[in-house]
């Protein structure tokens, strides 16, 4: 097996291309020498990351997070802040699929299964990303409408973004937003372009998957039909 499938499918590199940097990196050992690209490995061979054994998981985990703000999308920091590592089972390979940022709240997928978080990750399967957005103030029509159509970034152009459920009330404005986009901190970003504030933002649903009634800290796995779907 070459060597980038290895870690991808044992969770430590979200995606080949990510297992190929570490490579180049120099980070990874096989039987104690330094792997080179296009290095494969065989039953029986010693494998490690950082001096730390690696080995694919003998069984997948796929769950579903509820991150609760103020919870860095990573397994380790440095300035000792929580990370959603505080809030999940201790499962050998488990990783985060795509980020939240640490304001935003809801729902995060995990998997140990690298080839399948590098598949609902890509940008070329399109999943459906939809988020509660609250905003300070009356948002007005024209406002939501160029939010809708895509505005302009300093990193390019936004995709059309959906709309729904729109509800003012005193100080602010709440509604659903769905996008394909994974970019990072797009809905804010976004949202800051056509001057609207956001001062709230949770994710409700990746494609099939919803966040429902999980409460801030919980998880659970994800359904048969739920990998279904996502496959």
């Amino acid at each position: 097996m070459r060597l980038q499938k290895y870690l991808a499918r044992s969770g430590v590199a979200p995606s080949r291309r990510k297992a190929e940097a570490l490579i180049s990196a120099g980070r990874v050992r096989v039987n104690g020498e330094i792997a080179a690209l296009g290095a494969t490995v065989s039953e029986g061979d010693e494998v490690t990351l950082d001096g730390r054994p690696v080995r694919p998981p003998h069984e997948h985990a796929y769950l579903a997070l509820h991150k609760p703000p103020g919870y860095l999308t990573a397994l380790s920091d440095p300035q000792g802040r929580p990370t959603v590592r505080d809030l999940i089972p201790q499962v050998p390979g488990l990783v985060h699929v795509g980020r939240l940022d640490r304001d935003t709240s809801g729902l995060l997928l995990l998997t140990n299964d690298g080839e399948f978080a590098n598949r609902i990750s890509h940008p070329s399967f399109e999943i459906e990303k939809e988020y509660r957005v609250t905003v300070a103030g009356h948002a007005s029509r024209e406002a939501l409408a160029a939010l809708a159509a895509g505005p302009d970034l300093e990193d390019g152009p936004t995709r059309p973004m959906r709309l729904a459920r729109v509800r003012r009330s005193p100080g602010a404005t709440t509604f659903h937003l769905t996008t394909h986009e994974g970019r990072n901190r797009i809905v804010r970003r976004a949202c800051a372009a056509v001057g609207l504030q956001v001062v709230a933002l949770e994710r409700v649903r990746v494609g099939p998957v919803r966040l429902g009634n999980l409460k801030p800290g919980e998880y659970r796995p994800l359904t048969p039909g739920e990998l279904e779907a996502l496959r």
